[in-house]
């Protein structure tokens, strides 16, 4: 069954580590995306022991660490700067590993002027095949987020998975208006359907985005993974993730109804 969590970005991003656990807990969301910069802390200078307490937190809690979302991305143009952003993914993944996440979020984010978009493309995709392998060592997915202008296009998105070419290399549907053809979702979901691991979430309430559609999409594949809202802050968050909650629940296929 698909699960509700959240990313920390934005609605969550001032919150620390035992605020977000228990107001998740009391409005019945199962899991949550600690994305990197955020004031729960839980970053790769965490000490050993600081790390096994985390942990802890999680394992003593019914909320389960959905993932850790990254920043790091690999298009650049200079050689020194992809490489950078890798060996600091394989830090993030040592982290994940030791709090005990699933996965890891990175992301494209567009292609460098001038750049050759199939080149580039094929450049992510290199370094996504580096760093899937060595999370594969530590027993955690690379979660690739359907991010950044040109490289959000689906058809270009799965150019880069293909590059890829890692069984623990996954795709994080990302709810972009882009997805969208025609009213649908279902040409470009296809082509990468059976690599999503994670689904991001926007506002719920755009009713451009055929959200409906792609409940069923995830449903008829059995997908067992997290569907997070990311979303931004609020005055009064907890009024509007209780809102969410209802909306997605309403837009959930009926049993048997795919």
């Amino acid at each position: 069954m698909t699960r509700l969590g959240i990313v920390t970005y934005n609605i969550a991003k001032d919150w620390d580590l035992p605020t977000i656990l228990s107001r998740l807990e009391k409005l019945g969301y199962q899991g949550v995306e600690l994305r990197t910069g955020h004031a729960h802390k839980v970053e790769v200078g965490l000490t050993k022991d600081q790390r096994a307490e985390v942990r802890k937190r999680f394992e003593d809690s019914p909320v389960e660490l959905a993932g850790l979302g990254s920043a790091f991305e690999y298009q650049a143009a200079e050689p020194a700067v992809v490489r950078k952003n890798i060996e600091e993914t394989k830090e993030y993944v040592e982290l994940a590993h030791d709090l005990g996440s699933p996965g890891v979020k990175v992301r494209p984010n567009g292609i460098p002027r001038g750049a050759n978009l199939d080149g580039t493309l094929r450049q992510i995709g290199r370094a996504l095949h580096e760093v899937g392998e060595h999370a594969a060592g530590f027993g955690v997915e690379v979660r690739v987020e359907v991010h950044g202008a040109i490289t959000q296009e689906l058809p270009h998105f799965a150019r880069i998975m293909a590059y890829a070419d890692h069984p623990n290399v996954f795709a994080c549907w990302n709810s972009n208006p882009t997805d969208v053809v025609d009213g649908s979702v279902k040409g470009g979901f296809a082509p990468i359907a059976g690599k999503v691991r994670e689904v991001h979430l926007r506002d719920l309430t755009d009713s451009a985005y055929p959200w409906r559609e792609l409940f069923s999409l995830l449903s008829a594949r059995n997908y067992e993974g997290y569907t997070l809202a990311e979303i931004p802050e609020s005055g009064d968050p907890e009024r509007v993730l209780r809102y969410f909650k209802a909306l997605w629940q309403a837009y959930q296929p009926a049993p048997g109804g795919r």
